[in-house]
């Protein structure tokens, strides 16, 4: 009897063992078939299938001329990856930030503040943006240190990305050791920088226009200030006059004692280094309202470049001119279908000077992050998932360095400091065309 009891409570041992062990394993199967988790993240290690692409652009107030394009095209370009399948297994969310601050135009400290809250979120990949120059000086460091990509169709200043004499990015303009704290290129563009816009612009007004003096005031702000110096210093190059002293003036609603300078300067040109929503439009229009001023030709840089500023200036009086620092797509059978696209969805009255490089801003970073999760890369778990955000997005800007892309603008690649190696700019003048003041593109230039 004790043998056969013995036998009983051995059997009945290894009957428990074996249920406990089947249980488990049973468990571990449920686990690793369960659902997905509804934010798009996954266990046992694997990432999101969530991945956020941002914007930054000033898209309300004064600048909605300027950023509200930009934008569009960048969310055109998602919507089409999605529609795709670009990156297989994945879905694409777009997440747009506007930087215009309480004054009602673009805010470095809004931009910065926008930079900060989508490096918080893991799931944001990289950022397209910002417009504005001053807004791009803001953001830079702080991306550089996540590290996350910025990249940009639009800003021009030169010393964002270069350094020394050569480019007048010297003393206090060399600012790149500040922008880029950890020494790694993390900000791109495809737009060309302002020691070939401005410089164009010279020869073009100079050369092919004939003017001879010209008096230079820009708005203080980054851009204004770089692109002014720029035209300035080829202005003299090339033989011309700078007429009266140079003015550095914040936006204001009334430029009459800078009207009174001009009329006791008599230059045949004034430029203006700046925005539209920071002065221009109103220095314009004074310059034009006054009957000592009216006839003088006025030029600019992209920052006045904009549907909004040619309507509310007209094309009476002395004509005005400005640049676009990337090439005109719009007489690119390439573009073609793009443009048909994009007026489609958003309307024609919309298109920008920025609307397709915003397009191919985002279309390169989601070229970069597909090749990126094709090197081995792997998502973030979630939005708070810190270190594997790093990593992604660490891979990422890696790929973006490598970009060989061509589209609408053109074909850009970037060099050691993240500029384009497309350096075409495109001309225009304020002409009244089918009875509508607009910008008429009148010549192109590869800078050199």
């Amino acid at each position: 009897m004790r043998i056969g009891r013995q036998r009983q409570r051995s059997h009945t041992s290894i009957w428990k063992s074996t249920t406990i062990v089947s249980l488990g394993i049973l468990l571990l199967l449920l686990t690793a078939c369960g659902p997905a988790v509804a934010t798009g993240s996954q266990k046992g290690g694997k990432g999101s299938t969530t991945i956020k692409v941002a914007t930054d652009f000033p898209v309300s107030g004064q600048d909605t001329p300027n950023g509200k394009p930009a934008q569009d095209g960048a969310e055109m370009a998602v919507q089409e990856a999605n529609a795709q399948h670009l990156i297989p297994g994945y879905n694409i969310v777009f997440v747009p930030k506007d930087d215009v601050g309480a004054q009602g135009t673009f805010d470095p400290d809004m931009g910065k503040n926008n930079v900060t809250a989508l490096i918080n979120d893991a799931l944001v990949a990289g950022i397209v943006g910002p417009f504005n120059s001053s807004v791009a000086q803001a953001e830079m460091p702080i991306a550089n240190q996540a590290p996350i990509t910025l990249i940009s169709p639009s800003n021009t200043n030169t010393c964002l990305t270069q350094r020394g004499p050569a480019v007048n990015c010297t003393g206090a303009q060399d600012k790149v050791p500040i922008l880029r704290p950890t020494g790694k290129v993390t900000y791109f563009r495809i737009a060309t920088t302002d020691d070939h816009q401005g410089s164009v612009l010279a020869d073009y007004l100079y050369q092919k226009r004939n003017y001879r003096k010209v008096y230079v005031i820009d708005d203080t702000t980054v851009y204004g200030v770089g692109l002014a110096n720029i035209f300035s210093n080829e202005w003299q190059k090339l033989g011309g006059q700078l007429v009266g002293n140079r003015e550095s003036k914040q936006k204001s609603n009334d430029y009459g004692g800078t009207i009174a300078n001009i009329k006791s300067a008599k230059p045949d040109l004034v430029f203006y280094g700046g925005t539209d929503s920071q002065g221009g439009t109103q220095l314009r229009q004074q310059l034009l309202n006054d009957s000592g001023t009216a006839s003088l030709a006025f030029g600019g840089g992209d920052g006045i470049e904009n549907p909004v500023f040619a309507q509310v200036v007209g094309s009476t009086g002395g004509p005005t001119f400005a640049t676009i620092a990337k090439v005109n797509e719009t007489v690119l059978p390439s573009a073609k279908d793009f443009i048909t696209r994009y007026n489609r969805i958003y309307g024609e009255s919309d298109y920008g000077a920025y609307s397709a490089a915003g397009y191919d801003c985002m279309n390169i970073l989601l070229q970069a992050i597909k090749r990126a999760l094709a090197d081995g890369a792997q998502t973030p778990k979630d939005s708070n998932d810190a270190a594997g955000s790093k990593s992604f997005r660490e891979a990422v800007i890696a790929a973006m360095q490598k970009t060989d892309y061509n589209g609408v603008t053109g074909h850009h690649n970037f060099t050691e400091n993240g500029d384009t190696t497309n350096k075409v700019i495109s001309v225009w003048q304020v002409t009244n065309v089918n009875g509508k003041d607009t910008w008429k593109f009148v010549d192109q230039v590869a800078a050199k």
